[in-house]
Order: structure tokens, then sequence, then C-alpha cells
């Protein structure tokens, strides 16, 4: 018998966000002795990771697609997906999702994913019209990454209950930097209480929370600083309202960072004040770096954080109880301690090999399933 062939299909190959760098995770960590792994990209492919998928014995194909029009670009993949007798195509993201849904039911794929890294599932009626009649039709099953998700992509989407799948995001290590002074780096006092957050800026984050928060944090704790690393569609206005909150000196726009290692080293406390989310993996890489957390409680951040305990939620848009949080831990370094160890403490549960290991037995479920309909491609 051959290994069972899964190719993995999302728009990038490059490490431009939560979601490419899981799914490049993912084909690269599941087990090379139980699977044939391809990996298509749609867009744009970063030599650096095609690399990484060579050395990990991962087949790529590159679609090349320059604009979202070019639905000639999809041509090839059908007939890779018939010639190669892929078994299992795992799509991500909501464009991947309804391309890969249709392509692989018209190739005849014998098992078709969709996976669903998070939305606000509010607004959008035709998004919420596509996943619930396209892809949750067709797709054999619809990944979600928190309980949180998989319970709305059935009460508000009208997916299937019985298809959604919830597996939460992993831990992917990112390659390690060396220790930075980031104080140093802006110019400030070694002592200076530092919150942090790495996000792509975007309504999503309510970073404009955060700002509120270290308004109001600066009557307990004066000399309180924030840095941002990341950058996106909100910086302009996340800049003008810190000038007018009168705290610009005091917040620092870092742009895009590659060693958010040495940055979560760096810094006292970690912030997340989404509106939404699926599983943030900023919140791992907290864990790994041992970089206390305060986090809303959305989306998948409760599956992963025990309040109090290894990290602290707040409920979200409310920058009063996000000041609090911070002032606490900001105030108290041994507490600041206790959370980061017991957060290091729960991060196995969620290594991309741990998650690796739970798709493997998905999808050898789903293709047994198939072999005892005699559902799956000649061998």
């Amino acid at each position: 018998m051959r290994k069972i062939r899964v190719l993995w299909l999302i728009d990038e190959l490059a490490l431009t966000g939560g979601a490419e760098l899981f799914a490049l995770g993912l084909a690269t960590h599941l087990p090379g002795d139980r699977f044939d792994r391809w990996f298509c990209s749609t867009r744009l492919a970063d030599p650096g990771m095609e690399q990484v998928l060579a050395d990990a014995g991962v087949t790529h194909v590159h679609l090349d697609r320059r604009t979202k029009w070019d639905f000639h670009r999809f041509a090839p993949l059908p007939g890779v997906l018939r010639r190669e007798r892929i078994d299992i195509l795992h799509a991500h993201k909501f464009g991947s999702n309804v391309w890969g849904t249709m392509i692989g039911r018209a190739a005849r794929v014998p098992i078709v994913l969709a996976h669903e890294q998070t939305w606000s599932y509010e607004g959008e009626p035709l998004r919420r019209l596509l996943d619930g009649q396209l892809i949750g039709r067709l797709a054999t099953r619809f990944i979600a990454v928190s309980s949180r998700d998989a319970e709305r992509m059935s009460s508000v989407e009208g997916v299937a209950r019985e298809k959604v799948v919830m597996i939460p995001n992993a831990y992917v290590p990112r390659p390690q930097t060396a220790d930075a002074d980031l104080r140093a780096e802006l110019g400030i006092d070694p002592s200076t209480p530092l919150i942090g957050v790495v996000a792509i800026l975007r309504p999503q984050k309510a970073l404009s929370v955060l700002l509120e928060a270290h308004a109001r944090l600066l009557e307990s704790v004066p000399d309180a600083h924030v840095v941002i690393a990341g950058d996106g569609e909100s910086r302009s206005e996340l800049e003008g309202l810190s000038r007018q909150l009168g705290t610009a000196e005091r917040v620092h726009f870092l742009g895009l960072r590659q060693d958010i290692d040495a940055i979560l080293r760096s810094i006292d406390v970690a912030a997340i004040s989404s509106d939404y989310e699926g599983t943030p993996l900023v919140a791992f890489e907290c864990m790994a770096n041992r970089t206390p957390l305060v986090a809303t409680a959305v989306g998948g951040l409760p599956d992963i954080i025990r309040d109090g305990e290894t990290g602290i939620l707040i409920p979200p848009r409310d920058p009063e109880a996000l000041s609090h949080a911070l002032s606490a831990l900001l105030t108290d370094a041994d507490r600041r301690r206790q959370l980061g160890e017991a957060s290091a403490g729960q991060l196995g549960e969620f290594t991309i090999d741990a998650i690796a290991n739970r798709f493997a037995d998905l999808y050898e479920s789903l293709f047994e399933n198939l072999e005892d309909r005699s559902g799956r491609w000649a061998t």
C-alpha cells in the first residue's frame, strides 16, 4: 500500500501571518513515513520557504496568481490532483477554501478539507452564505481552530455539526534570534515597565483599546511604555490616537520584525486586545518565551489559557479591565514569573508535532472510512 497523499492549498507560502506559518509547519511536521506530502501556493512563494519544504521532502506546486481575477491560474491544479492521485486536499483560509472545495470535488479528490483560521461571523452575508452553503456542503470536514468558532460555524453559518472538527493551531518555532536590548534600542531607561504587542495592525486587533488602557495605566504606572511589533492598515490611525491621548512618547511602533522571540523576552507583559481571534500563534510564542500574557477572552484564547493560572483573560472592548490587569502584573514581578513558568509548562499540548499527529489521525480515520466504501484512488 502506498502512502496517503495529502496536498495543502493556501494563497501564500510565506511567513506573512499565523495561518501561513501553521500550514507550513503542518506540512513539514506531518510524519513523512505515513504520508506523501504536497503543498500548493496560489499567489506568493518565498524562496526561503520553498527551501524549507524541499528540505522536509514536501513537493511544492506554485500557481503564480498575480491578482484575485487570475482565475485561469488554477487551471493546472485539477490535473495535478488527478495525475498524482491526491487522496486529501486540505485548503486553508476562506479564498482557498472556496476554490479548493470546488476544484477538489470537480477533480474527484476522495477527501476535501476546509480550514478556517477565524473571522468575526458578523456582517458579510455573502461569506456566511459561501461558508455554509458551498464550503460546508462540499467539504468532507470543516476545521475550526477554537471551540467558539466551531459553535458559530453551525449556529451562524448552518454548517452540519457532524462536519465540524475543532483542532487548535500549534506552536511553530521560528528561527531563534539573539537576545536584544530593546530598551537600549528605544533609548529608554533599563528599568522601564514594558508592554508588548505582536500583531498585524488591522481593526480586528482592537489596538485602540490597548492604547486607551495604556493611557489609564499611566495613572498607576506612570513610566510604562508600549511596543507594537507589526504593520498594517491601522498603523496611521493608531499613531494618531497615541498623539491624541498624549502618550506618543511612550508608544513605540517597531514595524515588521523577525526577532519576535527576542522582543517577547525583552518585555514584561504581552497583550492581546482583539475583538475576535482563532487560536493566535503569538499566544504560544509567549508561552515558549515565558512571557506573561493578558488577553481578551475571545475565540480560542479561553481554550488555551487557564485564567489566573497560565495567563489573564479579560472582556473585549474594556480598557478599564485591561488597564487593571496590566497594572497588577507590572507591579508584581513574582506574579509575572509564576504566570510565565506555568504557561511554558502547558506548551507541550500545543507543539506542532502534537497537533500534526492529531491531523495525521484525522486523515487516516477519514481515509480508512473511504477504503471501507472503496471510495479511494486505485493503488
